[in-house]
């Protein structure tokens, strides 16, 4: 996560972060899924207050659950009933050990200078043929919301190439219009690529 701000906000509202009224990503949890081999590892990074982690362990596969913030850890640690490691992205340092990475509405909080390394060390993690799902508020030049929380605010062609030149394979950006946690009008940038 970047800034104090941003770790600052999901610290102080782990709580009632965790718990809103948050419909799963179910159709793209689903999709993602359905690519796996059953029971597959599953590296989640940015768990939230561990809804998703909780669906896919309900499926049957192996899921490791991480987010930066202390407090949310807990908050989700206390649904799904197991550890979730308090890990930053940058500090990802696995080597051929999943199936798949899901990064739901967490990598868009990378630094645009930092998301190439990002990219990099998800790439050494999954296995040959791993696949990646994640998702970006669409944008053109990074900044911050009403929460002061940063965002890397990508377009999808500026994701596409960073994506390319790190060697991801299959690369899809699908659009969708929706909302995030502040409840405006968000245009979401929905990325599939496999190692």
């Amino acid at each position: 996560m970047h800034s104090d701000s941003t770790s600052t906000f999901y610290d102080e509202n782990a709580e009632v972060y965790a718990s809103r009224a948050r419909s799963l990503p179910k159709q793209q949890l689903d999709a993602f899924l359905a690519r796996l081999a059953p029971g597959a590892a599953i590296l989640e990074l940015g768990c939230g207050g561990g809804q998703d982690s909780a669906y896919m362990l309900s499926q049957g596969f192996d899921v490791t659950p991480t987010d930066g913030s202390p407090e949310l850890a807990r908050q989700a640690e206390m649904l799904i009933g197991r550890p979730v490691r308090v890990m930053l992205f940058q500090q990802l340092d696995a080597e051929n050990a999943y199936g798949g990475v899901w990064a739901h509405a967490s990598l868009l909080h990378v630094p645009r200078s930092e998301l190439a390394d990002v990219f990099a060390r998800i790439h050494n993690a999954l296995r040959t043929d791993g696949i990646l799902h994640a998702s970006f508020k669409a944008g053109e030049a990074e900044g911050r919301d009403g929460f002061g929380r940063y965002y890397n605010y990508p377009s999808a062609d500026w994701l596409s190439a960073l994506l390319s030149a790190g060697g991801w394979r299959n690369i899809a950006i699908e659009e969708s219009e929706g909302t995030g946690y502040d409840g405006k009008p968000t245009r979401w940038l929905i990325v599939s690529a496999q190692r």
